[in-house]
């Protein structure tokens, strides 16, 4: 049997654009990819602080060091830019890996999206 738990984690950083006419996904700088252990291409779930509204897409990787964090296609109707997200990765794995796993959680600056320290 296989669980879904907690893989990857971008706490709290803000909607630089929303664009409504692109084929859809989530743009985001690749160093928070890379610190989060995000892949271009991954499922996510976003969850907007200021709506309440929570939707899944898929990750394009954007300019590192940017901060950019874009919702494209469908999802830009869900979010406002200048919104706070939560960006969440899922893995499935056994239960007795999942009670040892680690997920890396990221906690960038809201107003940059850029990581600390």
């Amino acid at each position: 049997m296989f669980i879904e738990v907690l893989k990857s984690k971008i706490h709290r950083v803000h909607v630089t654009d929303a664009n409504l006419d692109y084929i859809g996904s989530i743009t985001i700088d690749a160093d928070l990819l890379d610190a989060a252990g995000i892949i271009a291409g991954e499922r996510v779930h976003v969850v907007n602080n200021n709506n309440g509204e929570r939707f899944d897409t898929y990750v394009i990787a954007g300019e590192r060091g940017s901060g950019t964090v874009c919702l494209n296609g469908a999802a830009a109707r869900r979010v406002m830019k200048g919104d706070i997200v939560i960006i969440i990765a899922y893995a499935m794995m056994t239960p007795e890996e999942a009670r040892t796993h680690q997920p890396r959680i990221i906690f960038p600056d809201t107003k940059t999206n850029k990581l600390l320290g």
